[in-house]
């Protein structure tokens, strides 16, 4: 994305006295020199968003199998998720940020009182092969939801972020009624696929911006 020198007639020392002024609702902004604030892409994300914050260790580091959050006393099936976003071109994004939510793998969700899993993960793809990985325990279902992750996507380029799931091969999602607002034809493109791996269950499942076998996002709103 290129950008623009201003030219002397819209240079800010020219427009506005260098004097200080009160910012009141007058002189914050003076009328004819300023115009509306403009749009600010999603990305790129920097190093703060991926350490430890808020006391959230094993979020900012993808992993919620570890002792901080129950490690081996945590009940259920320890997994791991990974994929990569792919543009129209097919071509991998190498600078995203991923969050997941989810229910534990007993379908109870952080937001419930008492819960003891945390349910949150963020990851990004700024790795080798631009892949972006998520070790964490299978989810339950959450009444009549299959078990899956919400995801939150944003990377360069996007106005604001994407909404979409990941949900299980192997499980029943015949009543959930998310998946039933998808036409039929594109619900694989949210259905990671299994394979057993000597670290153990690994999900894969690519998110597509665009093009064949894009993801359904969703209007979350």
């Amino acid at each position: 994305m290129g950008t623009e020198h201003l030219g002397p007639e819209h240079r800010l020392s020219e427009a506005v006295s260098t004097d200080h002024m009160p910012l009141d609702p007058v002189t914050s902004n003076v009328a004819g020199n300023f115009g509306p604030t403009p749009s600010q892409t999603v990305g790129p994300y920097f190093h703060q968003g991926l350490v430890d914050f808020q006391g959230m260790e094993a979020a900012a580091r993808g992993d919620l199998t570890g002792p901080d959050v129950g490690g081996s006393n945590l009940p259920g099936e320890r997994i791991t998720v990974t994929g990569r976003v792919l543009d129209a071109d097919g071509e991998t994004v190498e600078d995203a940020l991923i969050e997941f939510w989810q229910a534990d793998a007993g379908g109870t969700l952080a937001s419930t009182p008492g819960a003891a899993f945390p349910g949150f993960a963020r990851v990004h793809t700024r790795t080798p092969g631009h892949a972006f990985t998520l070790r964490t325990v299978k989810p339950g279902a959450t009444g009549e939801n299959a078990p899956h992750l919400n995801v939150w996507l944003g990377l360069r380029g996007l106005l604001t972020h994407l909404i979409t799931r990941v949900y299980f091969e192997g499980d029943d999602h015949a009543a959930d009624p998310v998946l039933k607002l998808v036409p039929e034809a594109r619900r694989e493109t949210l259905i990671a696929r299994r394979e057993e791996t000597p670290d153990g269950p690994l999900y894969r499942l690519d998110i597509r911006l665009q093009g064949p076998q894009e993801t359904v996002f969703f209007d979350a709103y």
